[in-house]
């Protein structure tokens, strides 16, 4: 009886060692996680979002729900993901003008570079300088030695008062030192067909925005604010190998609020990246336009720091 009780002992007390040193079960999540869309459904930010959600849903046991939570340049639903708890169940969709623009122009009741946990970065979208198709001026040579040349005459539209479209715009204008108008639109379309009807000099638009003119020539794409040559429009120059140190895109991923656990955080990303690579997701991205760019939470997060930043110097100039 006593070996018994003596055996029995050792096996209890192997199993709570066991136990102690065994690593914790990662984290699962057990209810529905809302990824919130700071614009309405439809646009191209609620688009991308239902693709990637649709591409990863397979490596979720919980529903993965679109909250659209439209206002405000997206600050709005900026906002509200930013006071939600921790918990890897309320997720915004970042990376444009809500993350990078707006604060810069407005005070906003968050910070983008400290207030929130950025998770996975999917995808880019590229920003194009453009005027219309008849314009005399060829290059973007030819532009800036035109409007130096008249102070005060030229105006460029964007698609709202603070938006990254305004900021991309401000920043080439500073940094040509280019006395230019702002024109303020209520989003990319009206300022694209002000820019048609020649009540504006120049804008700036997607490539999606602007396929259509752009294959008909009624517009003409100066250059990108992108880091290399967007590969549909091969011929049309990035600002950096024309002079410009600039570089600034409407980026999308996600980010949660502040103060993640890692262990959240790693499971969200690894899930999301597994979606990323699937042929479901690249045909969804293929048809929708979608141009993969994946960066993981940290480098996500210096890329939004960085056009922050960029865009607050022009700013304040």
């Amino acid at each position: 009886m006593k070996t018994r009780t003596l055996f029995g002992g050792i096996a209890i007390g192997l199993l709570a060692v066991a136990a102690a040193v065994a690593p914790a079960r990662a984290w699962e999540p057990k209810k529905p996680i809302n990824i919130v869309v700071g614009f309405a459904p439809g646009g191209g930010t609620d688009i991308i979002a239902r693709t990637v959600t649709s591409a990863a849903q397979e490596f979720f046991p919980v529903p993965l729900v679109i909250v659209n939570r439209a206002g405000a340049s997206g600050t709005i639903a900026a906002e509200y993901v930013r006071n939600a708890p921790p918990d890897g169940y309320t997720l915004l969709v970042a990376g444009g003008s809500e993350s990078t623009s707006v604060g810069n122009h407005q005070k906003l009741p968050y910070d983008i570079r400290t207030d929130f946990t950025a998770i996975i970065q999917f995808n880019r979208q590229r920003t194009l300088l453009a005027v219309k198709g008849d314009a005399p001026y060829k290059t973007l040579k030819e532009f800036v030695t035109e409007v130096k040349a008249n102070p005060g005459k030229y105006t460029y539209g964007s698609s709202g008062a603070g938006s990254l479209y305004h900021s991309a715009l401000l920043v080439f204008t500073k940094s040509a030192g280019l006395d230019m108008k702002h024109v303020p639109y209520k989003g990319g379309a009206p300022a694209l067909a002000a820019l048609l009807g020649g009540h504006i000099d120049a804008t700036a638009l997607s490539p999606d925005e602007g396929k259509a003119m752009l294959d008909s020539g009624q517009v003409r794409a100066l250059a990108t604010f992108s880091d290399a040559r967007y590969p549909a429009l091969p011929d049309v120059p990035t600002l950096q190998e024309q002079g410009y140190d600039i570089y600034l895109e409407n980026m999308k991923g996600l980010v949660g609020p502040k103060g993640m656990d890692p262990e959240i955080v790693a499971y969200l990303h690894d899930n999301f990246k597994k979606a990323l690579e699937t042929e479901t997701f690249k045909t969804l991205a293929d048809k929708a336009n979608i141009e993969l760019q994946y960066r993981d939470g940290p480098g996500f997060q210096k890329a939004m720091s960085d056009m922050y930043t960029a865009i607050g110097k022009a700013v304040q100039q």
